[in-house]
């Protein structure tokens, strides 16, 4: 999580929602990060968790499939990044603050663990929630 939370505070310098990510490798090991990068990019898909899978499926050279990685990620994840997580067949993801107007980890949606998905993620939510709230606080207190 130190890591996600370090990429996450890069985003307030380019104006975009704080929201780090790392994959893991089943040993622990760092293969994938990403942050948010919509409004540098203008592109609505470029969230954390995305650009993370993206990263790490072109340093392993294995293709889209992550069995056995674990995201982790700075903000519960919305549908579209849940859905690129079972997509990738990641094993799970632990996320600091909870997203009660998006999340679909568990607060608005449960993708993550539907039964009629065809991958189910283990989920655990709030590590280090109140840093990843804090900085989230700091960016839209700028917006308001």
């Amino acid at each position: 999580m130190d890591r996600a939370l370090v990429l996450a505070e890069r985003c307030l310098d380019a104006g975009d929602v704080p929201v780090g990510a790392v994959v893991l490798a089943p040993d622990g090991t760092v293969v994938g990060e990403g942050r948010n990068r919509r409004e540098a990019t203008g592109d609505a898909t470029a969230h954390a968790e995305v650009d993370a899978l993206r990263s790490a499926a072109g340093a392993l050279g294995q293709g889209w499939r992550l069995p056995g990685a674990t995201v982790v990620v700075t903000l519960e994840p919305c549908v579209m990044c849940t859905g690129a997580l079972v997509a990738a067949r990641a094993a799970g993801t632990v996320f600091g603050a909870w997203d009660d107007k998006a999340g679909a980890c568990g607060s608005v949606w449960d993708l993550a663990r539907d039964p009629l998905s065809l991958h189910r993620l283990e989920v655990t939510g709030g590590l280090r929630a109140e840093e990843s709230a804090a900085l989230l606080r700091r960016f839209f207190a700028g917006r308001r």
